[in-house]
């Protein structure tokens, strides 16, 4: 979620009320469509300088034509591969319709574009009512039969976030559940579930450092469960507010919590966790024939790490280095597409003190809108 980028001064992660969704329930409703674009160049000019190629942009707040086209020409403008979820409005009545006009639009004018870029839609929360619920939305099924099919109409995937009590046996007596169907934070699944999860081609991506976060209550990360029972598992940072993007911190920490919990009777190599982080995101998102591994063929999304940095230096094992060592500053080259987009640490397109001066005087200005304490 590039879009919350801008609300990083106005968030603190010890204080229940300015916790991420109140902060992003409240000001994301005054976003104007350069806000929206502000943001998320913001969020995606770090995802690069991170190594990260590709990026599913869960656009929650998509508050008229002109904030989608926004958060679109961001990614454009990044350079970046990925797929646009288009969303609701923060603010949005649970019985109202998705956008579907909107959705048509998008996928008219934008897509296929240069083949950089996807769409599907993010979906409100379904049933009971999750962390986020309140401010993100909750549908009943009817309604999510309504948004859902709009967008399988319009031949496009579904994504929905998962926290809280599991919706999935719902949703399979409903009959949502396909193989265009990604959930996001797997933490409460049962064996029942992980089975339907599999026999229906749902793919679940975890975001550990955020999930990390929760109490035991909403569960725990079950990484190992749902690789035992064959679910199609990729690796997501969740977003760029109080987290920054770190994909090797997302591996490190999804180990060692693999680790703390199982261990090795359900094992997961370092390797395991690479591929996680690359080739299965390919995967999740429909795109592995073209991207995701270094194969003859694909398209070239590459990364350069520099392993004679002093915290990873003498490096053996390369995926034990990757996923025990390494961190965003080692990062040297990063290409997509074939372009070269940071090369010897440095944006060779975006312009790295314009992006953040802008998003300053974004959240400023946003701040001063709001009339939010300093």
């Amino acid at each position: 979620m590039c879009a919350t980028s801008l609300l990083r001064p106005f968030i603190r992660a010890d204080v229940d009320e300015l916790g991420y969704f109140p902060v992003s329930f409240r000001l994301g409703q005054l976003f104007t469509p350069e806000d929206s674009y502000r943001s998320v160049l913001l969020g995606l000019a770090e995802a690069l300088s991170a190594g990260v190629t590709t990026v599913h942009n869960w656009a929650h707040n998509v508050r008229s034509p002109d904030h989608a086209d926004a958060e679109l020409s961001a990614m454009r403008d990044a350079g970046i591969r990925g797929r646009f979820a288009y969303g609701p409005a923060q603010g949005m009545p649970d019985d109202q319709p998705m956008d579907m006009a909107g959705l048509a639009r998008v996928k008219r004018n934008w897509m296929p574009g240069d083949g950089l870029l996807a769409l599907g839609i993010c979906s409100r929360n379904i049933g009971a009512m999750s962390i986020g619920g309140a401010t993100r939305g909750t549908l009943t099924v009817e309604t999510a039969k309504r948004d859902w099919g709009g967008a399988r109409a319009l031949g496009l995937p579904i994504t929905l976030h998962t926290s809280g009590a599991s919706p999935i046996k719902l949703l399979e007596e409903s009959g949502l559940l396909g193989s265009d169907v990604q959930l996001v934070h797997p933490l409460l699944t049962t064996p029942e579930e992980r089975a339907i999860l599999n026999a229906r081609g749902v793919s679940y991506a975890t975001a550990p450092v955020g999930e990390a976060r929760r109490p035991s209550s909403v569960g725990v990360i079950q990484l190992g469960e749902l690789l035992e029972a064959g679910v199609k598992v990729s690796l997501s940072t969740d977003h760029t507010t109080n987290y920054n993007c770190d994909p090797f911190v997302a591996m490190r920490i999804l180990f060692a919590l693999h680790q703390h919990r199982i261990g090795n009777k359900i094992p997961v190599t370092v390797k395991r966790l690479v591929q996680l982080a690359t080739h299965d995101g390919a995967v999740d998102l429909g795109i592995a024939e073209k991207t995701g591994s270094l194969t003859p063929g694909k398209r070239a999304d590459i990364i350069l790490v520099r392993t004679s940095d002093i915290n990873m230096a003498p490096v053996g094992d390369p995926y034990e280095a990757l996923v025990s060592l390494a961190q965003p500053s080692n990062v040297d080259t990063v290409i997509v597409d074939g372009r070269i987009l940071r090369q010897s640490g440095k944006f060779t397109a975006l312009d790295h003190g314009k992006v953040v001066q802008e998003a300053k005087g974004a959240a400023a200005a946003l701040r001063t809108q709001a009339g939010w304490p300093t």
